[in-house]
């Protein structure tokens, strides 16, 4: 019996998709637009920022494997070391906010890659250092020069392009970076400082060669990121008009709950406490870092290459933690015991490890150590725009990270002050065991839920 329906019926009849109702419709096409940004956003906002974290990194705690023939050739003592490598965070505080609150009022991507630039050419000066004096006043402008960084990457470039159910997710894998540098950094900076290079001793040439990267890659920054989502030649008009909404709506959101200005952000009691947790962490973060190679070839007297290498293990397992929890933020929203669980097990290697003189026995405890000192990092940066966005975000996180830096400074230089005072780096790791455990306590204290953001997430393509 032939049909009466129509061609055009008959098609309809046929498309089982077409009696889905419009809404669901909808909603696909918008999760399958909304996944399609960030993949893209993974790969031209977190990537380069992810290349830029590494080769900070490297410029950074290169000096921590540098000191192992550096303070000898030099003849510099634990205290001098300690205040070189501490005075690298006094530059970067000066500079913090101001930078930060330059690079969202303007371009994040060029201040970015006037950074990369400037500390590049600073890092290399490093070479040719060779008296007290002059280590501190490199040291410092280093610090100058690459002030703002983390602030600009967290407050102005994340936020732009991941909603809030994202971020915590975008921020643990480009903070990989930090395990990253140490994994790729360490077994290299172990072998370069007993090579000669062109004449200059080897910690001369890894000043040289770590520091090259930065001012190419500077340069490469401008022309692959992009500012704004609307900005991006990489995205199609879909794309750019979900995550500029996505934006927007969140910071209306926020606004709604109450609206901050930089100076209301900056008296925040939240803030305030972030502040204080943060100094604690660093302290013992950078302590434990700058020094640790040191340390452990003290206590082991194995080959600096030997040491380079080994430190792959607590680098590798702490990239694994991190990675975990901030998965693990992500999905369930707590943040507190994730940022605090971490800096415990730190607090408890360096406690403990501080009076074990077996080596492999001590070098267990570098593997807690490390493991704890890293672990936060994915979680931490996510908690201060749960409820500051914008300016008021800048400045806020701008800030955190100036008390951080000052813990920075504190933690390497109180290390090599207790250890010229008694001869033994046992006191000093307990001072830094301390400083975490005090850390982590101060994070339980934060609030549970900031604003109730669940919905910042879930913003819908609007014609």
């Amino acid at each position: 019996m032939k049909s009466e329906l129509g061609p055009s019926e008959r098609i309809v009849f046929h498309s089982p998709a077409l009696f889905l109702p419009y809404a669901i419709i909808v909603h696909m096409i918008d999760s399958s637009i909304a996944a399609s940004a960030r993949k893209k956003a993974y790969i031209n906002i977190v990537l380069p920022l992810f290349i830029s974290s590494v080769i900070a990194y490297l410029d950074r705690i290169n000096i921590g494997y540098a000191a192992l023939t550096m303070n000898k050739d030099l003849g510099f003592s634990a205290q001098i070391f300690g205040m070189g490598a501490g005075i690298f965070f006094a530059g970067y505080i000066i500079f913090e906010v101001p930078g930060a609150l330059i690079a969202e009022r303007f371009s994040p991507r060029l201040w970015l890659a006037r950074i990369m630039v400037s500390w590049g050419a600073v890092s290399g000066l490093m070479a040719f250092i060779s008296t007290p004096m002059q280590f501190y006043i490199v040291r410092f402008l280093l610090g100058a020069a690459e002030a703002s960084l983390y602030p600009v990457i967290y407050a102005s470039c994340i936020p732009r392009w991941f909603g809030p159910k994202d971020r915590a997710r975008a921020i643990a894998l480009l903070l990989t970076s930090l395990q990253f540098s140490g994994i790729v950094g360490a077994p290299l900076a172990g072998w370069l400082i007993d090579v000669p290079f062109f004449g200059l001793r080897g910690w001369q040439g890894l000043f040289i060669i770590e520091a090259i990267p930065a001012i190419i890659f500077g340069f490469v920054l401008v022309y692959w990121m992009a500012d704004w989502p609307e900005q991006a030649k990489w995205l199609t008009k879909e794309e750019k008009s979900f995550l500029s909404e996505q934006y927007k709506k969140e910071v209306e959101l926020k606004k709604s709950v109450r609206h901050y200005s930089v100076r209301e952000a900056l008296c925040n009691p939240e803030v305030l406490k972030l502040c204080l947790a943060y100094f604690l962490w660093i302290t013992g973060f950078w302590g434990f870092n700058y020094w640790m190679p040191t340390v452990l070839k003290s206590v082991s007297g194995w080959s600096n290459f030997a040491i380079g290498w080994l430190i792959v293990v607590p680098m590798s397992l702490s990239l694994v933690t991190m990675l975990a929890l901030g998965h693990s933020s992500s999905k369930t929203g707590e943040r507190r015991w994730h940022g605090a669980i971490g800096l415990f097990i730190a607090a408890a290697g360096l406690g403990i490890g501080a009076f074990m003189k077996d080596p492999w026995i001590s070098f267990f405890f570098v593997i807690l150590a490390g493991i704890g000192v890293y672990a936060p990092f994915g979680v931490w940066w996510s908690y201060p725009t749960t409820f500051l966005s914008g300016t008021a975000a800048a400045g806020a996180v701008g800030l955190i990270n100036s008390c951080g830096n000052v813990g920075g400074f504190v933690g390497p230089y109180i290390t090599g002050f207790i250890k010229d005072l008694t001869g033994s780096f046992a006191g000093a790791w307990v001072y830094l065991a301390v400083s975490l455990l005090l850390g982590g306590l101060l994070i339980l204290t934060f609030r549970k839920q900031p604003t109730d953001q669940s919905q910042a997430g879930n913003t819908r393509i609007t014609s």
